[in-house]
């Protein structure tokens, strides 16, 4: 079990979602940063699908109740046990009384805490995720909360593959299918979205991405009825300023949608920070997926090629 002490700006629980259920008005949720849940649940055995903590920005402080294996992957963050720096992005073993500190995000916006065995609070329909826009899942933590903490399935294992940390660069390029409203827009406004730069505002969240340029004028007046929105939707309300929603958004809306951001660049945006410049390019075919460099990994990070076993506070291989 592990007890919160301080839960930072908002840190939730959080695991892949629910998915199949927005004809009932539910959307997925879920980790923003997917690749950087499922890595940090890696690291320790456990499988994909286990639920951890994402946090926001300022980190999270914990008591660990019992001895336990975490490890922490995302946006790059100093973690303590007991006031002794451990390593990011690597299991490290946490004897039961001490306190786990994920202190400020240095890059990036979210990083994930994943706990050897899950954190098992109790599902609705299907996941343990907190939805902040409909409220479903478990609220987000606040001092004195507990976390019940399943047993391990398997030891904590090698990851070979790059980190996907937090990304650092002022620019991040997203790519994005036209439609299925894009003819409700312009050509000035196709090329606005295609051409020009927007900047993240500091109203965006697990909703949506916020953004802030030029406006995405429309060809025809009116509003539409409301319809379905997809993860990644860019919507384009009346003042014309871009939204791309994200893993709480609403499972309908009125405004067009102008655009849809390719699934795999979605951890881009959950990872970047006010102020971010944000451009669009079209993604031309599934045939050149393999041909464009991800930047999910872009950043600093560390390297887990060589954590087959959780280190302790005050190895010499630990982190600062």
């Amino acid at each position: 079990m592990l007890t919160v002490m301080k839960p930072g700006l908002l840190t939730t629980v959080q695991d892949l979602g629910r998915p199949g259920y927005a004809h009932l008005g539910v959307a997925r949720s879920g980790a923003l940063d997917v690749p950087a849940l499922t890595r940090a649940n890696a690291l320790v055995g456990n499988p994909p699908s286990a639920a951890g903590l994402e946090t926001t920005l300022t980190g999270v402080t914990l008591r660990a109740e019992t001895d336990l294996t975490i490890a922490v992957t995302g946006a790059v963050a100093p973690v303590t046990v007991d006031g002794h720096p451990v390593a990011f992005d690597a299991p490290v073993a946490v004897p039961a009384g001490s306190v786990i500190a994920v202190g400020s995000a240095r890059t990036g916006v979210r990083s994930y805490v994943a706990v050897a065995g899950g954190i098992t609070v109790d599902p609705v329909l299907g996941s343990r995720a907190t939805d902040t826009l409909s409220g479903l899942g478990p609220p987000p933590l606040r001092a004195g909360d507990t976390l019940p903490v399943g047993s391990p399935s398997a030891a904590p294992g090698a990851v070979t593959a790059a980190a996907p940390a937090g990304q650092a660069s002022t620019e991040v390029t997203v790519r994005v299918r036209l439609g299925p409203r894009h003819d409700w827009f312009t050509e000035a406004a196709h090329a606005a979205l295609l051409g020009q730069p927007y900047v993240l505002t500091p109203k965006s969240n697990r909703v949506g991405a916020r953004l802030a340029g030029p406006e995405l004028t429309r060809a025809r007046p009116g509003e539409l009825p409301s319809e379905g929105i997809v993860l990644g939707a860019i919507q384009v309300p009346t003042d014309g300023q871009p939204v791309v929603f994200l893993a709480d958004h609403p499972t309908t809306g009125g405004y067009p949608v102008i655009a849809v951001v390719e699934p795999a660049d979605l951890p881009l945006l959950a990872q970047a920070r006010p102020g971010t410049t944000i451009r669009f390019v079209p993604w031309a075919s599934d045939a050149d997926q393999a041909a464009v460099p991800s930047q999910a990994g872009a950043g600093p990070t560390a390297s887990a090629t060589d954590a087959t076993a959780p280190s302790r506070p005050g190895d010499e291989r630990n982190g600062g």
